[in-house]
């Protein structure tokens, strides 16, 4: 169970998981080692002190099965309409929160851990948290990793005439002639996304409130999302070279 501080705002941990995933066909419960994607996912809440338990939302019945064999609780079946691939993820954790609410009772901060993101760290989630608990005026926290390549220096994109221009020119032609010179940016991550729950109920997505971000080291921030992905993170993961070994 979570250790909460008294007065402390009360988190809870959910991980989305579909079953339709067409990418990687049956993605969430593609192993990685001798375990599937989602229950990496499942092992960082749990050993997480601040959420201590996690609920897995899912309309696959062999992914709630995996989910629970690995330590997380499924309560509930996600509805077909929130399981589509047009579907909206912001609509799935308003489900999850709205169930949570009636049938278990009211929470403060709510986590989303995506299973696509397996060597996230305890420290990850930790840092999120404290950041968030840390500034009032905080509606969210992302992470985020530093960006390979900068809109404002080596990204074109084709204009009107069918050349390349800068995807964002600089303010005074000249200024930015080395990446250095660009300002810094950063590539969002699906390490962690950790909200007000009230924000995820008033709102409709995540810059329509004010935004904080952790940054992830390289090595930790892979998203899932191809078979190349899931490639590079098995050879990763064999090679000891990721924190979840």
């Amino acid at each position: 169970m979570p250790v909460e501080q008294p007065n402390q705002a009360v988190a809870r941990a959910f991980i989305f998981a579909r079953g339709g995933s067409k990418g990687i066909p049956r993605k969430n419960i593609q192993l990685l080692g001798d375990k599937p994607l989602i229950a990496h996912a499942i092992r960082s809440a749990l050993d997480c002190p601040q959420l201590g338990r996690v609920t897995v939302s899912t309309d696959d019945a062999e992914i709630g099965a995996v989910a629970q064999e690995h330590g997380a609780q499924v309560p509930f079946v996600r509805p077909a309409e929130l399981a589509g691939d047009t579907a909206s993820e912001w609509h799935a954790w308003r489900h999850a929160i709205d169930w949570t609410e009636r049938n278990e009772g009211p929470f403060d901060i709510f986590v989303s851990l995506p299973a696509t993101s397996p060597f996230r760290t305890v420290e990850d989630i930790d840092k999120c948290l404290a950041l968030l608990r840390t500034d009032p005026a905080l509606d969210i926290v992302v992470t985020v990793k530093k960006a390979e390549r900068s809109p404002y220096f080596n990204m074109v994109k084709r204009d009107r005439d069918g050349y390349a221009a800068l995807v964002i020119a600089p303010a005074v032609p000249g200024t930015v002639t080395r990446r250095q010179d660009a300002p810094e940016v950063f590539d969002m991550t699906t390490v962690a996304y950790v909200a007000r729950t009230d924000f995820i109920k008033r709102c409709n997505g995540i810059f329509e409130g004010r935004v904080g971000f952790v940054e992830i080291p390289v090595e930790r921030a892979m998203d899932i999302d191809t078979p190349y992905d899931l490639r590079l993170a098995r050879m990763l993961f064999e090679s000891g070279q990721t924190s979840s070994n």
